[in-house]
């Protein structure tokens, strides 16, 4: 086996990372925390995603690990006009796109193994392992390990058990996603211990939306009355979740349909299922016992934009308020929200009726 130190780049929660892993690579999600400069308007329009504008800030600004290439999917028109961008800041870095499916039918599935089968043979061009059937359900299964380490984790936080609550989660969270594998369960243990539940003041709220990787955002959150009893964000629960995939014969088709029928973002479109996302949402909130949601929505983020009224009308519909916040990727985006969110605390911070 060669050594799993050399990095493969990433930046979307559906990248098939099992894949990479058993190639000989380690999977590193490059997230959009940096103090780098603003450059990205060189090579794309302002008025884009700043979770794009900010990864490919990095780019331009050399602010990333050694990379012995970079995957991207081609999730949204942003995401595929930043790997085009790449090409053009890191022009010696290899790269490959994926496309990917916004359903999870028969056809979609099929399709998006095709799209797998070429990365494997894509990274085995890298110097990569040769990926066989066996070695994915062996990733796949240390994978699993992480998601069940991680959700212990999330349950822990949710009952205020995790030392350094939120924060210390989503540091859990950027670390499985940008460290070796098998260091995961291990950290969370070692957070874990010595913890006991405790109660505090906090309202208990649920948060969905694409990209919010900053621990500095929660423990901001926190410091304004919020304690996050649950999240739907890509960079948080729905970033490693378990995937069904235990047979070697037929683990490419069986990762195919696992990846895409996974907790879906707002890009998917399940086309018999009108208004899913929204009923999802609301499920969610419900069963985490919170008593206000806060959407954080990036800046000209259409997928998500677009779906807001429905969810905004669901969540009504239950009465549970709804606060929405669109974010930049930065820590002072989110502050200037600072007295919205005091103000929504304090009017679903009664107690439950």
């Amino acid at each position: 086996m060669k050594e799993k130190s050399r990095k493969i780049g990433f930046t979307c929660a559906y990248t098939p990372l099992a894949v990479i892993e058993a190639a000989g690579f380690t999977p590193h999600r490059i997230l959009p925390l940096s103090e780098v400069a603003d450059q990205a308007g060189q090579l794309l329009h302002d008025n884009i995603c700043p979770h794009v504008k900010r990864v490919l800030d990095r780019a331009l600004s050399g602010d990333l690990p050694d990379l012995q290439g970079v995957v991207f999917m081609n999730s949204c028109d942003a995401m595929r006009r930043l790997a085009d961008a790449w090409r053009t800041a890191r022009p010696t870095d290899p790269v490959t796109i994926l496309d990917l499916p916004i359903g999870a039918d028969d056809r979609s599935v099929a399709y998006f193994q095709e799209e797998i089968e070429k990365l494997a043979t894509w990274l085995g061009a890298l110097d990569g392992e040769r990926v066989t059937g066996d070695q994915i359900v062996s990733s796949v299964r240390k994978y699993n390990q992480a998601a069940t380490a991680l959700e212990r984790a999330a349950k822990s936080a949710a009952v205020g058990g995790l030392r350094g609550g939120r924060r210390a989660l989503q540091e859990l969270f950027n670390r499985s996603v940008t460290s070796p594998l098998d260091d995961i369960p291990a950290l969370v243990e070692q957070q874990l211990q010595n913890n006991e539940p405790k109660k505090d003041a906090l309202v208990p709220v649920f948060v969905f939306g694409n990209v919010l990787p900053d621990p500095d955002a929660f423990e901001m959150l926190a410091s304004c009355g919020v304690h996050v009893v649950l999240d739907d964000l890509c960079s948080g629960s729905r970033q490693i979740t378990e995937l069904d995939v235990s047979r070697a014969a037929t683990a490419w088709g069986d990762l195919s349909r696992a990846l895409l029928s996974r907790p879906a973002c707002a890009r998917s479109l399940p086309s018999l299922l009108p208004g899913e996302h929204a009923r999802r949402i609301l499920s969610m909130a419900q069963e985490s016992g919170a008593r206000g949601v806060i959407a954080h929505v990036m800046k000209f983020c259409d997928p998500y934009l677009v779906r807001m009224p429905a969810i905004r009308q669901t969540l009504r519909n239950a009465d549970i308020p709804l606060l929405t916040l669109e974010g930049d990727c930065t820590q002072r985006s989110l502050g200037q929200q600072r007295t919205r969110i005091e103000a929504f605390v304090e009017m679903i911070g009664g107690s439950p009726s």
